[in-house]
């Protein structure tokens, strides 16, 4: 494998700003680094399966079908609006001696989880990049390398966008609500790009 080439594309591809990294961001400002880290368990335990799905060539097939792939966005599009939503409907300016709300970790893994599985394109993604770089010789092994370096340097970039999240906090101070509603904005963003989203080679 050529690991000049796959590295550096591959922490790109981890690092462009999607809804999970939205997320992540998010989860640092209100919650700290450390809970980020734990809900974004949920995002890696899924894209386990869809990596390997994605290697038995599903995702050349979601690709393929139409009717998959629209069923597939919409319901993603959906959860993305309804988090968002909520995500600015709690964004309100606290009172002076009000407690702020809280999110168990179960919820930010619920959350990391499915907002990780709203996105079809993910396993597109997978299947179109990772076995590029799969030698034919050896694809099993081959494919569960290079799953695995996308799997640990997705785990760094959650944390980098969660430290993100918690420094921009540190100096919104009060205005922390207003962060939140951006990132709920985002989010709803998000779902409507998903919904323009088209299905890769259709006409």
């Amino acid at each position: 494998m050529n690991y000049a080439i796959f590295l550096p594309a591959c922490f790109a591809l981890n690092l462009a700003f999607g809804p999970n990294n939205l997320l992540a961001l998010t989860h640092g400002a209100h919650h700290g680094i450390g809970f980020a880290m734990r809900a974004g368990l949920g995002r890696i335990l899924v894209f386990v399966p869809m990596i390997a799905l994605s290697g038995l060539g599903l995702g050349i097939i979601l690709s393929a079908s139409a009717a998959a792939f629209t069923a597939l966005k919409f319901a993603g599009a959906a959860y993305l609006v309804w988090i968002g939503i909520k995500i600015v409907r709690s964004a309100r300016a606290p009172a002076p001696d009000a407690v702020p709300p809280t999110l168990t970790t179960r919820q930010g893994f619920q959350r990391e989880a499915l907002t990780a599985l709203s996105n079809p394109k993910a396993m597109l993604i997978f299947a179109a990049f990772l076995p590029q770089f799969v030698p034919a010789d050896d694809y099993v092994a081959g494919y569960l390398e290079v799953g695995a370096i996308f799997l640990v340097m997705e785990w760094i970039v959650l944390g980098f966008y969660a430290g993100l999240g918690h420094l921009a906090a540190s100096f919104a101070g009060s205005k922390l609500h207003l962060m939140q509603r951006a990132s709920g904005y985002g989010m709803i963003v998000f779902g409507a790009l998903l919904v323009l989203a088209r299905r890769p080679g259709a006409a």
